[in-house]
C-alpha cells in the first residue's frame, strides 16, 4: 500500500519519478490535469462542469476537481494506493482531500516534497524546448508554484508527514532518496 501525494515545482521530476514508483508499487499515479482532460473528453458531469469553466477562462473549482478525485479514487486499480501528482494545489484543496480519505478510510501515509533550485528548473525547462517554456514564463510558473504550495509544506510538516528529497543529479540516485523517505 503506498498513499502519498507528490510535490514539486514543473521540471522538477515528478512525472519520471511517478512513473518509476507507479512500475515498482503498482500504484496509479493520480495527475488532475490527466483526469479534468479525460471528463472533458468523456463529456462525464463533472467534465461538461470543468469545460464550462475552463471555457469561460476561469479556474475549475475544487468541488469539481475534489469530485473528479473521489471517482479515480473509487476505480479498482486504486485500492491498492494512488501517488497523488499536482494535487492538492491549495489548503483548501488539502484539507477537502484528508476529508475524503478519512470517509473512504484510506488515509495519505506522507507527502514527498521533490526540491530543486529555481535556476536548475529555468535551464532544465529552456532545454526541454516547449512553446510554452520561455524563461519569463517558467519564472511566473514556479513563482506561483511557490505561492500556492508554501502553505501546503507547512501544513503537512505541521503534521509530521512531509518529506523533502533533493530532486538533483542522477534520475536513480533521486529515485533512491525518494524510496527512503517513503513512509514505512
Amino acid at each position: 500500500m503506498l498513499k502519498i501525494v507528490l510535490l514539486g515545482a514543473p521540471g522538477s521530476g515528478k512525472g519520471t519519478q511517478s512513473e518509476k514508483l507507479v512500475a515498482e508499487f503498482g500504484v496509479p499515479q493520480i495527475s488532475t490535469g490527466d483526469l479534468l482532460r479525460s471528463a472533458v473528453a468523456n463529456q462525464t458531469e463533472l467534465g461538461k462542469k470543468a469545460k464550462a469553466a475552463m471555457d469561460a477562462g476561469e479556474l475549475v473549482s475544487d468541488d469539481i476537481v475534489v469530485g473528479m478525485i473521489r471517482e479515480r479514487l473509487n476505480e479498482p486499480d486504486a485500492e491498492k494506493g494512488f501517488i497523488l501528482d499536482g494535487f492538492p494545489r491549495s489548503l483548501a484543496q488539502a484539507e477537502a482531500l484528508d476529508e475524503l480519505l478519512a470517509k473512504l478510510d484510506r488515509p495519505l501515509q506522507g507527502v514527498i516534497h521533490i526540491k530543486v533550485d529555481n535556476e536548475e528548473i529555468v535551464q532544465r525547462l529552456m532545454a526541454r524546448g516547449r512553446a510554452d517554456d520561455n524563461e519569463e514564463t517558467i519564472r511566473n510558473r514556479l513563482k506561483v508554484f511557490q505561492e500556492q504550495t508554501q502553505p501546503l509544506v507547512e501544513y503537512y510538516d505541521n503534521k509530521d508527514m512531509l518529506s523533502a528529497v533533493a530532486g538533483v543529479g542522477d534520475i536513480d540516485d533521486i529515485y533512491a532518496r525518494i524510496k527512503a523517505a517513503l513512509p514505512a
